[in-house]
């Protein structure tokens, strides 16, 4: 079964709609140890919730990653990995970080214990209840 993951994503910077618009993309600039340990852990055909971070601060979108990770071309260090992500579509409504807060069974999800990480894993409990909140039946 397909894992599943949250990636963040400053939508000032490239947001869940240019990767609807763009199709796919590849998902680069992650520098974080923690965050390149779990992007290096992502595999083809994983499932994600697209984030957005700054003023809006909210899930908004499923992709699917379409590669597993590689060294970003675009850098020379090898510990720099990269994924390809493919749009799935936009959730029904967004999930903000608020309303994740105040959800009993998501108290120990990393959005909430580690608000800076910018890719974490998602339980599949966890991604039940993220969709559902976006009113969203999972697949």
């Amino acid at each position: 079964m397909a894992a599943k993951w949250l990636l963040k994503s400053d939508p000032e910077h490239y947001s869940f709609f240019d990767l609807e618009r763009d199709g796919k993309t590849v998902w680069d600039g992650i520098a974080n140890n923690m965050a390149l340990k779990n992007l290096r852990a992502v595999r083809c055909g994983d499932q994600v919730i697209v984030y957005h971070t700054g003023d809006e601060r909210a899930a908004v979108g499923l992709a699917e990653a379409v590669s597993d990770p590689y060294p970003d071309p675009k850098q020379k260090d090898p510990r720099l990995v990269v994924i390809e992500l493919q749009a799935r579509g936009k959730l029904p409504r967004p999930v903000t970080l608020d309303e994740v807060k105040k959800t009993a069974a998501l108290k120990n999800f990393d959005l909430v214990r580690l608000p800076r990480l910018s890719v974490m894993p998602v339980s599949d409990a966890q991604w039940k209840i993220l969709l559902a909140m976006a009113g969203k039946k999972a697949d």
